[in-house]
This record gives C-alpha cells, sequence and structure tokens, in this order.
C-alpha cells in the first residue's frame, strides 16, 4: 500500500490523482491533502478520504474549512507554509503527489525532497525556478523524482531502456492551444472566455492560458532540461494538433521513439505513482483510423512570443527563469481579471524580463527574492498597460 499526500487535491491533477486512487484502493490511500482555497472540495475530500491531515492557504480558510467537517471529523486542520510543509512531509505518506499550481510547489516540493519522500511532479514550475537546486537536493538525498507532464511522463518512457550516450534530442509536443490557426490581428481581441477553451485538454485555467499562449510549453522545456539533464539545443518544441504523441526522443541512429495515448491525464499519473508497473486503467486506444493522420509543424514564435521567451530565459539561467515564471503568472492573472489584451501577457514577461539583471548560480533565497521582485515589477508594467 503506497500511502499519498497531495499538495494540490482540489486542482484538475489532484482530482485526477484521487480518481485513481478510487479505481486501486488496495494499492493507494490517502495521508495528506492540501490545497489552497477552495474549501467546499477540499471538505468533500476530506470526508471521502479521511486523510490524517488537511491544509489550505490560511487561518480563515482553515476556519471555514473545519465548519464544513462533521464534528467527529478527525483529520488535523492547518494552514499556510508551515501546514503545506507537514502535508509534504508526513512521517506516514511514501510519495508526494506535487501539483500545486506556480510556484507555490517551490518549498513544499523542496521540504518533502529533504524528508525523503518519492515525488511524482506535476509542478513544473518548481523546476523552472529552481532546477539546479532542486534536481541536486533529489540526488543527494536519493529521492526519485518521476515526472507527471503527459509530455515529460512521455520522454521518460521514451528513455527507458536506452544508452544515454546513444541519444540525441527531445521533440517536445504541442497542441498548438485554441488559437493555433488564429492571425497575429485576431489575437488582440481574444478573451478568457474563449482561451480557457482548450481542444484537446481538461486542465485548470492557468495552465489552459498557458497553452493558448504557448508559454506552458516554454515552461515544459525548461522542466525537460533539468528532469533529463540535457541542453538547451537537444530540446525541440513540434505542434501536433491532435495530442496523441505526447511526446518523442531522437537517438543517434535516426531512431524516433514516441509514446502515444489519448489526452487523459490519468495514464501519466498512474504511471507516475506505480513505475515501474502499469495499472489496468481501462482506457481506450486512439482510434487511429477514425484520426486518418496524425500532423505537425513548427511553433510559430512571431504569434506567440511566450515560447522564446521561455527559451531565452533558459539559456540566460540563473534567475531569469524565476522572473519570466512570476511575470507570467501575473500576467495571467490580469488578463483572467479582465484586466489585461490576450497578446499584452507575453508583452509583460518581456518588459518584466528586460529590467532584470539576472544572478548566476543563485541560492534558493535569491531565487524567491527574485519572484518577488518580479511579481511587483509586473505589476507595474500591467498598470502601464491596461
Amino acid at each position: 500500500m503506497i500511502r499519498l499526500s497531495i499538495l494540490g487535491s482540489t486542482g484538475s491533477i489532484g482530482q485526477t490523482t484521487l480518481r485513481v486512487v478510487d479505481k486501486f484502493p488496495d494499492r493507494f490511500s490517502i495521508a495528506g491533502l492540501a490545497a489552497k482555497q477552495n474549501v467546499e472540495r477540499l471538505a468533500r475530500q476530506v470526508e471521502r478520504y479521511r486523510p490524517e491531515a488537511a491544509s489550505v492557504f490560511d487561518a480563515r480558510l482553515a476556519e471555514r474549512l473545519t465548519a464544513l467537517l462533521p464534528r467527529d471529523c478527525r483529520t488535523q486542520i492547518l494552514h499556510g507554509p508551515e501546514g503545506y510543509r507537514t502535508i509534504a512531509t508526513m512521517p506516514s505518506a511514501g510519495t508526494i503527489v506535487s501539483a500545486f499550481v506556480g510556484a507555490a510547489g517551490l518549498l513544499p516540493t523542496l521540504a518533502a525532497i529533504e524528508a525523503e519522500k518519492q515525488i511524482a511532479l506535476a509542478n513544473k514550475e518548481t523546476l523552472v525556478m529552481a532546477g539546479e537546486l532542486v534536481m541536486s537536493a533529489a540526488r543527494s538525498k536519493g529521492v526519485r523524482i518521476v515526472p507527471v507532464d503527459s509530455e515529460h511522463s512521455a520522454i521518460f518512457q521514451c528513455l527507458a531502456g536506452n544508452r544515454r550516450q546513444d541519444f540525441e534530442r527531445i521533440l517536445l509536443t504541442a497542441s498548438g492551444g485554441p488559437f493555433r490557426d488564429r492571425g497575429a490581428d485576431e489575437l488582440a481581441s481574444v478573451t478568457p472566455a474563449e482561451a480557457l477553451q482548450h481542444p484537446n485538454w481538461q486542465m485548470g485555467s492557468k495552465i489552459t492560458i498557458d497553452s493558448a499562449t504557448l508559454m506552458n510549453k516554454g515552461l515544459e522545456v525548461i522542466e525537460a532540461k533539468w528532469l533529463f539533464d540535457v541542453d538547451p539545443d537537444e530540446i525541440e518544441v513540434v505542434v501536433h494538433p491532435q495530442s496523441i504523441i505526447h511526446s518523442m526522443v531522437a537517438y543517434k541512429d535516426g531512431t524516433v521513439m514516441a509514446q502515444m495515448g489519448i489526452p487523459d491525464m490519468e495514464g501519466a499519473i498512474a504511471y507516475a505513482l506505480s513505475h515501474p508497473e502499469r495499472l489496468p486503467l481501462g482506457q481506450p486506444l486512439p482510434d487511429f483510423i477514425g484520426l486518418g493522420a496524425l500532423t505537425f509543424e513548427a511553433p510559430d514564435t512571431d504569434r506567440f512570443p511566450c515560447l522564446a521567451l521561455a527559451f531565452a530565459a533558459l539559456q540566460i539561467g540563473g534567475t531569469r527563469p524565476a522572473v519570466v515564471n512570476a511575470a507570467n503568472e501575473v500576467a495571467v492573472a490580469a488578463f483572467l481579471e479582465g484586466r489585461l489584451g490576450f497578446a499584452q501577457i507575453a508583452r509583460t514577461i518581456a518588459a518584466t524580463a528586460e529590467r532584470h539583471k539576472p544572478l548566476s548560480q543563485p541560492k534558493l533565497a535569491d531565487i524567491l527574492q527574485a519572484d518577488a521582485w518580479a511579481r511587483s515589477e509586473a505589476q507595474a508594467v500591467v498598470q502601464t498597460l491596461c
């Protein structure tokens, strides 16, 4: 029996993880749950799974969560950074599912590594912000980090059983998002409601907007660099609208290995939890005959400059990726609130990055300081663009 703590249990990945748990109650159980502010959903999860502890963002939300639970509920209700740290380091939990959205996942994931927990990583921002520190900590503690993102799970699977010296490059696939065929002039008028309609995947609002701008793919490029210890020029992004091939790995003899499946996160999550075993999920195979063809094209970084901004941040290194990530979080939030145009997301990120002097070989404190600076600076940029 594997005991899990889920950081971000009320989000898309967290809910899908719990569906996997429901399918295999003899394999998995829940030790801890953590969310930001969806206390109604978290209360239902606590009642169903009876974890030892659950945590939310602050004391006010903890009070609301407690009020929603039965009086005889024995789950300890926590809040704030210490609450999240407790969930991430619970002695009874063997695996931590790191599924918080954005920079909020960094510190709890580092705490879990320090506590020698195995990590099922869905929070790409952890490696975007502090990839070198995180991977170094994992190596020193003997912690295994298995990716949950469908693309990185695919790469992980395509690398398995092959010699590293035969590796040539990663081919990271992207759906292209809902605006792949729209011209630059049309993108200026995109609304949040339109951007939230992803053609293939059901995801949370932030990652769905990131997919629409291609920033999600840019963040995945940075994540792949650290997860698989590759150089930036060994990662190529390929737009694949059908989202059947989740990613590929090319080898020096011309062989390309691809991992395929329907666009559903259950497979990647279950594999991260059960690796190297594959669980009988009962998922359908892709309808290859119905699809007829799988197509590919190059990403257009003129229309979608966020991808180029992420590649540039990776090349510069140091604190620049943390700054780009923070600026993106601020810009996406402003767009969803109707304060910023779709095309202005990239402008906000670019302007914030241009004002930043990157620090090489940063320590954790430097990364957190850069993140805070970038959020303040990006808010100022948003104000000028409103």
